[in-house]
């Protein structure tokens, strides 16, 4: 059942389930600050159908615990969003999510949600009219720019829109990104702790203003980034120095700074993943890396080079 949102017109709802898989993401990848994000093969499944009253969620895996299972749930909300972008509120909603991707760590979850919930919401929206003033099919330009809105920021809803390694900007207040292939060799390993922090948390360590001298420098290494990823992985050692973002927000993850140190004086391209805490170290896999420090978890993960999937209704 739908029920139209007021002066809006009516559009149809399918019946079936829409199956929803979206990759984790890692951020920044040293210099590229809100810039680069790369997508990573660790998965969380979403599956949405239209209810007759209500909104459920049910959880598996990561946040059973703790997270809201009603319309407080972050994919809920935005399924709901993005429903009311394409004119139609149904009158209740069933989500289940098996979740993968840790939270609050910098892998991306909480972009991974909003891509997640907004492709349901789309392919939710069978053929029928829309509001006349908005992108009616919702496409995937229209998507990452109300996907950057939601989460704040554009470069990991860009990668786990999109896959492989991405570069996200914003132009005429509009979420824009484009796609590169990254080299096969790239075996990347991310390290996660128990701690957690937000993303919010950590943002407020950075200074209004920086150095001209760091951000000239800054913007030398994330140019010499896409070169070392995409056809001169030799230089992802060097390419992987930052004086943006990691040195302010350091003191707030004294282990992540130390762990980082230590991986990058044993030769390994390793960088804080988003706004971490956790690290990922860009290269050619576990072997010979440090270890990490007692009660962090080490994943290889390759690149994911599809982005997000959605299966069609049953």
């Amino acid at each position: 059942m739908t029920r139209p949102a007021p002066g809006l017109a009516t559009a149809r709802l399918t019946t079936g389930t829409v199956h929803v898989r979206v990759p984790a993401t890692s951020a920044n990848l040293g210099p590229g600050f809100d810039a680069l994000g790369l997508a990573l093969a660790l998965y969380d499944d979403v599956a949405v159908s239209v209810a007759s009253s209500g909104v459920a969620v049910d959880i598996v895996g990561e946040g059973a615990d703790r997270l809201p299972r009603g319309d407080r749930h972050l994919i809920a909300c935005t399924v709901l969003s993005g429903l009311d972008r394409l004119g139609v509120r149904p009158a209740g909603l069933r989500i289940s999510c098996t979740n993968r991707i840790p939270h609050a760590r910098g892998l991306g979850s909480s972009a991974a949600a909003i891509i997640a919930g907004l492709l349901a919401a789309r392919a939710l929206v069978a053929d029928g009219e829309c509001r006349l003033d908005v992108e009616c099919r919702l496409d995937d330009a229209a998507l990452l720019k109300l996907a950057a809105e939601m989460e704040g920021h554009p470069d990991n809803v860009a990668a786990c829109l999109l896959g492989g390694l991405t570069v996200a900007w914003t132009e005429d207040g509009a979420a824009r990104a484009v796609r590169l292939q990254p080299v096969d060799s790239l075996k990347p390993v991310v390290f996660v702790p128990a701690t957690r922090a937000t993303t919010a948390q950590v943002r407020r360590l950075l200074p209004d203003s920086v150095p001209h001298a760091d951000a000239a420098a800054n913007a030398g290494r994330a140019a010499l980034m896409l070169a070392a990823l995409t056809t001169r992985p030799d230089l992802l050692l060097p390419a992987t120095v930052d004086y943006l973002h990691q040195p302010y927000r350091a003191p707030a993850m004294p282990e992540t700074a130390e762990f980082v140190a230590r991986l990058r004086a044993a030769g390994v391209p390793a960088v804080v993943s988003g706004a971490g805490p956790a690290v990922l170290a860009l290269g050619q896999g576990p072997s010979g890396l440090p270890p990490p420090p007692s009660g962090w978890s080490a994943l290889s993960l390759p690149v994911d080079r599809v982005g997000a999937q959605v299966r069609r209704p049953d």
